[in-house]
């Protein structure tokens, strides 16, 4: 016998805490935030779409379908080894990439495009607490651990970041912060590399540390986190005949929308003003180059005919 469907597999729900929300099936949220940078789709192999930053230092990869789903790194150069990596499984809510999402955006936007410095290329602090004060201003608490370690722990003990200060080489995974009991489908886990920015572990854990519940359709929660949660329905089932208004969602996926437009416009404007400064000074400099080497050839005009030319 058929077993009807749940009427309210699909009923929208908010959902607290937001770490234990997993995730929602997408990676919107996440790339909301660099919604304005080239997105590339890749048609073979585990990685399905990466976006870059327009000079390609930073790339944020999406693996569709594999435990990690997220890697996120930065290099000095677009094509140099990253200088750090972050990645995030298929529990983490994409609400907690965004927070790295959105300070990677900000760092990059605020760097000089000329100097190929960027903040989110800054060595880490000496100070472990920088990474996680977020955290710990929220009230979550350090607990005991394994020597050369630090572990602070949510107030409901079902979130926590554990700092391992025992490895030296760069590319160690040096901080993890983590959501849900242990298991495959439970446990939410971030993970940053050694050289890993401070600044940019404590976005990311300042979102965790948020109340802010986030919305979820009710079958994507685990049954295995629906006692460990608090889901409150955001309206009601509407007969589908009928027009429904707009839901919370809708509200905010709008407001995603055009701030992404805002942003891309921004973006524009930016990169254009930077294009137009550096074609007047390459048009001055080579104004005076004409003109110092018009000097020269009235002055010595044997020597500028006989001085080999340089190829440039």
């Amino acid at each position: 016998m058929r077993v009807p469907d749940d009427p309210y597999r699909y009923q929208e729900v908010l959902v607290s805490p937001m770490y234990l929300a997993g995730s929602d099936g997408t990676g919107d949220a996440g790339f909301a935030p660099v919604a304005h940078w080239p997105h590339h789709y890749l048609d073979e192999g585990p990685c399905q779409l990466v976006v870059t930053s327009p000079d390609q230092r930073i790339r944020i990869g999406w693996f569709g379908d594999d435990f990690e789903l997220w890697k996120i790194t930065a290099a000095a150069e677009a094509v140099s080894a990253p200088r750090w990596t972050a990645t995030f499984n298929h529990v983490t809510p994409a609400e907690i990439v965004a927070g790295l999402a959105t300070a990677l955006a900000h760092d990059y936007a605020q760097a000089d495009a000329y100097d190929g410095n960027g903040r989110f290329l800054a060595e880490p602090s000496l100070y472990w607490a920088d990474a996680v004060q977020p955290l710990t201003d929220a009230g979550w608490r350090r607990e005991a651990g394994e020597r050369g370690t630090v572990e602070i722990v949510a107030p409901d003990g079902q979130a926590g970041v554990l700092i391992d200060n025992r490895l030296s080489g760069w590319d160690d995974e040096t901080v993890t912060l983590w959501a849900g009991p242990p298991g495959w489908g439970t446990r939410a886990e971030a993970v940053f590399t050694a050289r890993t920015p401070s600044h940019l572990i404590a976005a990311t854990a300042a979102v965790m540390a948020e109340s802010a519940p986030v919305i979820r359709e009710r079958h994507q929660i685990n049954r295995r986190m629906e006692h460990l949660v608090t889901l409150t329905p955001v309206g009601h089932i509407a007969d589908p005949q009928l027009p429904r208004a707009p839901t919370p969602l809708d509200v905010r996926r709008t407001a995603v929308v055009q701030a992404v437009h805002r942003a891309a416009r921004t973006a524009r404007t930016a990169a254009d003003l930077r294009v137009m400064a550096a074609r007047s000074r390459t048009a001055g400099a080579a104004q005076n180059r004409s003109g110092n080497y018009a000097t020269a050839a009235a002055t010595t005009p044997s020597a500028i005919s006989s001085a080999p030319r340089h190829s440039r």
